[in-house]
């Protein structure tokens, strides 16, 4: 602009915005990093507590109720687990095993295994003796039998009503294990549906059952 000229709107505003320009001209070639927000401290660890300590192994004895030397099992948690403890310490199948009893080596079904055992209780393996068969015809509804199994696949006798249609079979007994009823196999079945299978039998038909009896000791 020459001295005596009058600056229209236009050139003072052109002017004015060469002279800022200028002034940012400098600062963006700068290359400035951006403002950041501060790093986040570290977690802090967790409180310590108590110190672990491996869990104590329970151990039990264990015979063979017809006799046999004592075993020690532990590491079971169900009664399939049980049975292949017991198994192993005996060398023989885990299928061999029909019940157990707690503190009696006896055929006492108020001794069976149940739901818990004891440290103090010791077990006692009953295993497959002699298999017999028996012809029963039913003169009731009832037979006056109480089945049990023992969670494994096989049902056994837990109970004989006096004076019922079983009762009058002297060959059949409390701890018999039910391995058919005519050839066939019931090996794997609940206590409740061999119940259902004999209930079913016709009155007046004869029917045969295959049971196997545990395993006496020597002279009983």
């Amino acid at each position: 602009m020459q001295n005596g000229e009058v600056m229209s709107p236009q050139d003072s505003k052109a002017s004015v915005e060469e002279t800022m320009e200028d002034h940012k001209a400098p600062f963006q070639n700068q290359g400035c990093p951006e403002p950041t927000a501060p790093p986040l401290p570290p977690p802090s660890p967790p409180p310590a507590g108590p110190p672990e300590y491996p869990r104590p192994r329970l151990i039990f004895h264990t015979q063979l109720a017809h006799g046999s030397p004592t075993g020690r099992i532990y590491g079971f948690t169900n009664v399939k687990e049980l049975y292949a403890k017991i198994a192993e310490v005996f060398n023989i199948s885990p299928s061999e095993i029909l019940f157990c009893t707690l503190n009696s080596h006896k055929v006492d079904m108020q001794k069976l295994l149940g739901g818990q055992i004891g440290l103090e209780d010791f077990i006692f393996a009953h295993v497959r003796g002699e298999s017999k068969e028996v012809e029963v015809t039913k003169t009731e509804d009832a037979l006056g039998l109480t089945i049990t199994d023992n969670g494994a696949g096989y049902a056994f006798i837990k109970r004989i009503k006096e004076g019922s249609t079983i009762d009058q079979l002297k060959a059949v007994c409390v701890g018999d294990h039910i391995e058919a009823i005519n050839d066939q196999s019931i090996v794997g079945c609940r206590h409740y549906e061999v119940a259902k299978m004999l209930k079913e039998q016709p009155r007046g038909l004869p029917f045969t059952l295959r049971l196997v009896e545990p395993k006496k000791a020597f002279g009983e």
